[in-house]
């Protein structure tokens, strides 16, 4: 019997996992994919939001503003790539003034730090590569850009360090009330918990109804992105906003923590497992950022991708329990800026775990602490230092990203193991270049098969099913064998 169990290993579910990882709590995350983070949380913007953009009042704002507070030192205790370089909401109009104006004062009311709005001279000089057309902007100092996987990953890894448990591949199939809180059918097995949270995020609507909740409705919206080259990634200094409308914040450019810039996303409603991009689609992102920042050169494009918002029939997020079942509680409708928000609903849902009979005492297992060793970003000295600790630090598998089988061994071998070769590559890097991946992908599957002890033929692409090989195409016979 399990004290809490989570459903959804997103950002939401790992972040509370690794605050209820911080007391004496049994607590259990079912993920029915082969990784945490696989679905929303790796396929967003990335962008730690100011929360200047939620109306004052909501559970929006209230855990935006405070969930920008605590991932700075979030990244920090666990060595996550994190870069706080603030952000500009750009007007082009009289129109816009109106709603840059607008946005000022919810940011002030919302208690978002050093907002201002700035005029173009100055704009500019901030940010040369502008379109002249950009009149003026909101500036908000507190944005930041993280690496939105490791932001979960991360917080799973020390929290199963700190003694709770993660299963994977592990889908929910049933949820029955039970006296003493919940029977969960999975693929997996039973597992029996005496409080469950829901946070499935695109799903979260179907989990709930295994409980009666028909509360509320998820309408799936996806955004299509560009990501280009690093090459172009010092082309902007701040994330570069236009002014939001009714479906969104509008198409953005800006750095990611890796160096290379991101552009994007539209929106388009669609279905829970929707991430095809289509020539449509990005073409409307494409003119958008232009607007933006005309010099960007879309010919070092080397990925593009979508990701899907779990939109709610309900205008905030929905965090709390249950209105249908007792013991039972909703982390839902988490679309934008669901990422930045995450840490701040996860203090605030084990409060209300307290408050409905969850015992918290201190854990002494947990730490809340992690450091990785990044050999691209060592010095001369620092590489060195490595390579003589470990030899595996001299052989450079990922060209592009100058990442070493040292790393990817690392990974391999902390507490939540990834499984497949963009495992590998949302924990180290490996496959993030320009090649994305032709290079080295072959050699992470490799160290992959060799370090887990199983068949290269099982080691998936991504999640599972998702074959690299399929099967032989010759049979090699050494000298000597019948």
């Amino acid at each position: 019997m399990f004290d809490v169990a989570i459903i959804g290993g997103g950002v939401c579910g790992c972040s509370l996992l690794y605050e209820l990882s911080r007391y004496r709590v049994n607590a259990v995350l079912l993920e029915k994919e082969n990784d945490v983070g696989v679905a929303t949380t790796k396929a967003n913007s990335a962008i730690v939001h100011a929360g200047y953009d939620p109306e004052p009042g909501t559970a929006m704002a209230r855990y935006n503003v405070e969930g920008n507070r605590i991932i700075e030192q979030l990244c920090h205790d666990l060595d996550i790539l994190y870069k706080k370089i603030g952000s500009f909401v750009l007007g082009f109009s009289p129109e816009d003034r109106a709603m840059v104006e607008k946005l000022y004062q919810r940011g002030i009311e919302n208690g978002v730090p050093g907002l201002r709005i700035v005029e173009k001279e100055e704009l500019h000089q901030m940010e040369p590569s502008l379109a002249d057309e950009a009149l003026f902007a909101l500036y908000a100092p507190s944005a930041a850009v993280v690496n939105p996987w490791e932001l979960a990953s991360a917080q799973a890894e020390a929290a199963v360090d700190g003694g709770a448990k993660v299963m994977l591949d592990t889908e929910v199939k049933g949820i029955k009330k039970t006296a003493e809180g919940f029977t969960i059918e999975t693929s997996q097995g039973q597992v029996k918990a005496r409080f469950v949270v829901n946070a499935a995020g695109t799903h979260s609507d179907r989990i709930a109804e295994m409980v009666g909740d028909h509360s509320f409705r998820i309408v799936p919206n996806r955004g299509e992105y560009f990501l280009l080259d690093t090459t172009q990634g010092k082309l902007v200094q701040h994330v570069i906003f236009q002014c939001p409308t009714k479906v969104g914040k509008g198409v953005l450019v800006s750095p990611t923590v890796h160096g290379n810039l991101i552009v994007g996303p539209n929106a388009e409603d669609t279905q829970a497992d929707d991430v095809t991009t289509t020539a449509e689609g990005l073409q409307k992102v494409r003119e958008a950022a232009l607007k933006s920042v005309p010099s960007i050169n879309f010919r070092d494009s080397i990925r593009n991708f979508a990701g899907i918002r779990a939109v709610a029939t309900k205008d905030d997020f929905i965090v709390g329990p249950s209105e249908s079942c007792d013991g039972f509680f909703h982390i839902a409708g988490i679309k934008s800026p669901g990422l930045s928000s995450a840490p701040a609903i996860a203090r605030d849902v084990v409060r209300m775990l307290e408050s409905a009979g969850l015992a918290l005492g201190e854990n002494p297992k947990f730490t809340g602490q992690r450091k990785v060793l990044r050999f691209k970003y060592l010095d001369a000295k620092g590489r060195g230092e490595a390579i003589r600790q470990n030899p595996l630090y001299g052989t450079i598998v990922c060209r592009c990203e100058t990442v070493t089988e040292g790393e990817i061994v690392d990974a391999l071998h902390r507490s939540l193991a990834p499984r497949s070769v963009d495992g590998i590559k949302r924990r180290c890097t490996p496959g993030m270049g320009r090649c994305q991946g032709g290079f080295c992908g072959p050699r992470v599957q490799t160290i992959i098969a060799r370090e887990l002890g199983i068949p290269k033929e099982q080691v998936p692409l991504d999640r599972a099913g998702m074959k690299i090989i399929l099967g032989r195409t010759k049979e090699h016979k050494e000298a000597g064998e019948s």
